[in-house]
């Protein structure tokens, strides 16, 4: 078995046939299909049912797949920490996110790390939970993960700063008169709320517990950006970090009363690679702190 050859399985999968997985990798389509057959007479099993629709992986196979994308990132980490040594930082840097967290300063940190090693690749996922990105870290697939802090945090998470949460009310909303928001005025209000296993959710009933503790669902969603424009559309409230707040929406933006934050931590794989290091220093240098936010630009008069 050679590392080539869980390259070729892991491309299978995702492309979902044989053929397309060599035009990607761009190698002929017959050496693809006799590496992987040696790799599955190599192992003793089917790694893929070979339906009319195409290649999937068997439940022997989605399990081998996991391993060979571990094996095959700590390959690439491997060559990225010794090309380093010259200043050619090359591979893939795998980054996982909570869902909502960072939206304004990771992109800043991961473009300063793009100028200062033009070669790295980034690949880059939004998870729904902690736990989720727990499990993901113990598994050792990521480099880094922005997260809420939680119970499981490791002890050698790094702090960054805190996640100031606000409400988006529809357009027209009375409590948009106010600066701040209290929440026992919304006490009856429909919520347009995430996945009830996402980590968002649980700090909207954490942050409603004495106010509203059986909150009115009018919608479940999975990305923070579709909460917002649904509740800029009248769908009703919802509550989401102040950065995740996409362009145009400011306006219906409001900090709440009591305030609900959460802090914000990275956890960096163990040894940490040049990579990892190089965009944990950039995430230090981004404004964390709700209270040094830019105001937003006043409008302009005609």
């Amino acid at each position: 078995m050679s590392l080539r050859q869980f390259e070729y399985a892991l491309a299978v999968a995702e492309e979902g046939s044989v053929t397309a997985a060599a035009e990607r990798l761009r190698v002929a389509q017959p050496s693809m299909s006799q590496q992987i057959r040696g790799l599955e007479r190599d192992l003793g099993v089917e790694l893929f049912a070979r339906t009319p629709s195409g290649l999937t992986p068997t439940v022997v196979g989605r399990a081998f797949l996991r391993e060979a994308r571990t094996a095959v990132n700590a390959a690439r980490r491997a060559t990225a920490t010794a090309r380093a040594g010259a200043a050619e930082l090359v591979g893939e840097l795998t980054v996982a996110v909570q869902m909502g967290f960072g939206t304004r300063q990771l992109p800043d940190a991961l473009g300063a790390l793009r100028r200062r090693f033009p070669r790295l690749e980034v690949t880059l996922s939004e998870e729904p939970s902690s736990a989720e990105l727990d499990r993901l870290c113990r598994r050792g697939v990521l480099d880094l993960a922005l997260m809420a802090k939680c119970d499981r945090t490791p002890a050698d998470a790094h702090r960054l700063g805190e996640e100031e949460f606000v409400v988006v009310l529809p357009t027209a909303h009375p409590q948009l008169d106010q600066q701040r928001v209290e929440l026992r005025e919304l006490k009856g209000e429909p919520w347009v709320r995430f996945d009830r296993d996402s980590a968002l959710d649980g700090v909207l009933v954490e942050a409603l517990r004495e106010t509203d503790p059986d909150p009115d669902t009018v919608a479940r969603v999975s990305q923070t950006a579709t909460a917002v424009r649904w509740a800029a559309q009248g769908l009703g409230a919802t509550l989401v970090p102040a950065s995740a707040v996409p362009p145009g929406h400011e306006h219906l933006a409001r900090p709440v009363s009591p305030a609900v934050a959460q802090p914000v931590i990275a956890v960096v794989r163990n040894p940490a690679g040049p990579a990892e290091t190089a965009l944990l220093e950039f995430l230090r240098q981004e404004n964390w702190d709700p209270r040094n936010s830019p105001a937003p630009a006043p409008t302009p008069t005609p």
